[in-house]
């Protein structure tokens, strides 16, 4: 009994060394191995007299054993008396099953490896890389705007961290973002949520970390938790930059303290109610905010110009012959959007510069050439009254009456035309809007042509959020199509303005003829990446989407310059200056519907020839 107790003793051990994965099988293989060559290397010089002289002794015949285990093929020169070539083929026939045995583990434990690999599961050991916590389809932007930003890094890193295959990860961003340049996009399989496997992307070395608000009813809630997570860890070394997004205002207060100091965390649910109701009434807005928030095209820099200190903000603004001043950053960090002309640049200020990339912005040698016999001014106009119709309902419909009220003169209305009365909406105060409901079923032609169309002067289609975003895409889709068939047989009266969730669905719906398209997803995550490379900037875009002091605007070119007279940008530039503005570019109206700029032109060459005709727009920033 107590012999059948050690061997089990005996299996349990044997059986756990094997449970210890390729290394300790391999260890028995070489025991095996050694056994073996070291029982018949003995026997050979026991039991044999000339054969093991003749071979070198034991050691001798030990490498031959050796070599006979390995390959086989050695022992067809063997020559000796009967009992050593017996002794050399038993060696060679264990040496075969030891290495086929060994061959199986190594392929074994090798595929074993590969798995663990694309498990994602692996530690990162990087420096000054940037770090995407979570998955949706905003990774796709996110990436691509990081690449474009890093085009002039000899080297730069992504490491994306989400609770979804690596595989999967990795095959969705190659479809998507087939050429990386120089920027390595690496994906590790965890959970953001759970704190070991945070520490598989080494966020202790990262650059920057972006929280990436995910799909689904606890999106806020997973976003504070992450945030909550990395406040409270003991950061060795210098905290990154930590930016995030919250989709609910509401959450906003919460997430700004899970985040603690020194964390952004921006409302993306204001921000797209505020480009709404900034573009309603100005055609092609979002493309100028598309590219001022992208890294492809023209964005902001901060940047300190000893060479201006006590001049003004407005000789400044033909300071640059590559690039165009915006505003000025304070030293004690206050930004200042279009500030009025006579403002001093004093010693530590920042000029804020809009430019392809910060390495092109050149200097001004010599004052531009302006065409005086061009710069005209705009006529006095008495303010008029806006007439919008919202088409459908979501959760941005309460604050977007809150907000369009304080845009528009007193006696404007907003109807809202939605299938279920929106209480809330409704019982809104307001001042200066009569605000009705008309019902409606937006994806009918019938109940949109019971509306009175060439009653309004601006249409307003919200995204049904009630529905996944790509089925509410199709169905904004048709309602935009039957709004453009009905404005054809009224002759034109009113523009159209969309959200959409999917920034793909813009080409699709440019068939519409919509006047402009706001994808506030695409919008968020374009602002969410300006942040993680220059946290410096988000008092600028702050002070960009708020309606107090100086926003974008696109006006009339007649207002500056005699339309279909030959100038340039400097003299634009010069017209909106002598009207307390700050001219950006223009936007050419024939090339409304060519992507990718539709029509956009920001930071245009300074002295190229430029003429405007009656349908063409300056954009500027103005207080109105």
């Amino acid at each position: 009994m107590a012999r059948g107790k050690l061997r089990t003793r005996f299996r349990y051990w044997f059986d756990g060394t094997m449970d210890r994965g390729t290394p300790a099988l391999i260890s028995w293989l070489a025991l095996a191995s050694l056994v073996l060559i070291t029982l018949a290397s003995t026997l050979v010089v026991l039991f044999t007299d000339t054969d093991a002289e003749d071979n070198g002794g034991w050691y001798g015949v030990a490498w031959m054993s050796l070599l006979r285990t390995l390959d086989p093929g050695t022992m067809g020169g063997d020559t000796g008396g009967p009992l050593f070539l017996g002794l050399m083929l038993a060696v060679t026939i264990g040496g075969i099953f030891i290495v086929s045995a060994l061959i199986g583990v190594l392929t074994t434990g090798l595929n074993e490896r590969l798995q663990e690999l694309r498990k994602g599961r692996s530690r990162l050991i990087e420096a000054g890389h940037t770090v995407v916590l979570g998955w949706s389809d905003q990774v796709f932007t996110v990436i691509a705007e990081l690449v474009e930003a890093n085009q002039s890094e000899r080297r730069s890193c992504v490491v994306i961290l989400a609770d979804r295959d690596k595989v999967s990860m990795e095959d969705a961003i190659r479809a998507r973002i087939p050429d990386t340049g120089k920027t390595r996009v690496i994906c590790r399989s965890g959970n953001p949520l759970i704190r070991h496997d945070l520490e598989l992307v080494s966020p202790d070395t990262a650059k920057s970390v972006m929280v990436l608000p995910s799909v689904g009813s606890d999106r806020d809630v997973e976003v504070i938790k992450v945030l909550l997570l990395l406040n409270s860890r003991a950061w060795q070394g210098n905290r990154p930059h930590i930016v995030a997004a919250v989709h609910d205002s509401e959450n906003l207060a919460a997430a700004r303290l899970a985040a603690g100091d020194g964390a952004l965390v921006i409302d993306a649910e204001d921000i797209a109610v505020r480009l709404i109701a900034q573009a309603h009434r100005q055609t092609g807005l979002s493309g100028v905010f598309n590219e001022l928030l992208s890294f492809i095209g023209n964005e902001f820099y901060l940047r300190e110009e000893p060479r201006l200190v006590g001049t003004t903000y407005g000789e400044a603004l033909h300071a640059y012959e590559v690039g165009t001043a915006a505003g000025l950053r304070r030293s004690d960090g206050e930004v200042l959007l279009n500030p009025p002309m006579d403002t001093e640049i004093r010693s530590g200020d920042q000029l804020l510069v809009l430019a392809e990339d910060d390495l092109l912005i050149r200097p001004a040698t010599r004052r531009p050439a302006i065409v005086e016999e061009a710069i005209t001014s705009a006529p006095a106009q008495p303010p008029s009254l806006d007439h919008t119709l919202l088409i459908g309902e979501n959760s941005r419909t309460t604050k977007l009456v809150t907000l369009l009220d304080s845009f528009v003169q007193p006696g404007s209305t907003l109807d809202i035309a939605a299938p279920n009365r929106p209480e809330a909406a409704l019982r809104r105060p307001v001042r200066n809007l009569t605000v009705g409901y008309k019902s409606c079923v937006p994806t009918r032609r019938s109940s949109l042509e019971s509306l009175n169309l060439n009653d309004y002067r601006h249409i307003v289609v919200l995204s049904d959020d009630s529905v996944a975003p790509g089925p509410a895409d199709d169905r904004t889709l048709v309602t935009l199509l039957h709004l453009r068939d009905i404005e054809d047989g009224l002759g034109d009266p009113y523009s159209i303005v969309t959200e959409m969730n999917d920034d793909a669905n813009r080409e699709v719906a440019q068939v519409t003829k919509a006047d402009d398209f706001i994808v506030s997803t695409k919008v968020i995550s374009l602002m969410l990446t300006q942040l993680t490379e220059n946290h410096a900037l988000y008092d600028v875009f702050t002070d960009l989407f708020d309606p107090e002091g100086s926003e974008i605007y696109l006006k009339p070119a007649c207002n500056y310059v005699v339309l279909g007279t030959e100038a340039n940008f400097s003299t634009v530039a010069e017209a909106a200056r002598r009207t307390g503005e700050t001219a950006l570019g223009y936007r050419l109206a024939h090339h409304s519907e060519d992507p990718p700029r539709y029509g956009v032109y920001l930071n245009p060459p300074k002295n190229a020839p430029l003429v405007l005709g009656p349908e063409d727009a300056v954009i500027v920033l103005a207080e109105q």
